[in-house]
């Protein structure tokens, strides 16, 4: 009896996490760089959806300022991403039980 109800929690778990990684898609979080000069708009899955430059940023003369500025914001999106993911998949492994540090 217990395994089968270890089976039937596997399954809800499954079916929650796939719900929980369709929801993530949907999700936007936002980095900024440069005081907001610029933007990456990414989803829950770590997609990027969007980069936007402001005109003022733009300097023909230092091209490296802006690639810093891009790059940062990148990976402010995407930690953010990550931590958006890891908060939603916690709250699934806490609700069953599974307070496992790291395991999303």
């Amino acid at each position: 009896m217990k395994m089968d109800k270890l089976f039937k929690q596997a399954q809800k778990m499954q079916t929650q996490m796939v719900q929980i990684q369709e929801r993530l898609a949907e999700e936007k979080v936002e980095g900024a760089a440069g005081g907001g000069m610029v933007r990456v708009v990414a989803n829950g899955q770590g997609d990027i959806l969007s980069v936007t430059i402001s005109p003022e940023v733009i300097d023909p003369q230092d091209p490296e300022m802006l690639e810093d500025l891009v790059l940062a914001a990148v990976n402010e999106a995407l930690r953010l991403s990550k931590e958006l993911a890891n908060q939603r998949m916690g709250q699934l492994a806490g609700g069953m039980g599974l307070n496992v540090p790291g395991l999303f």
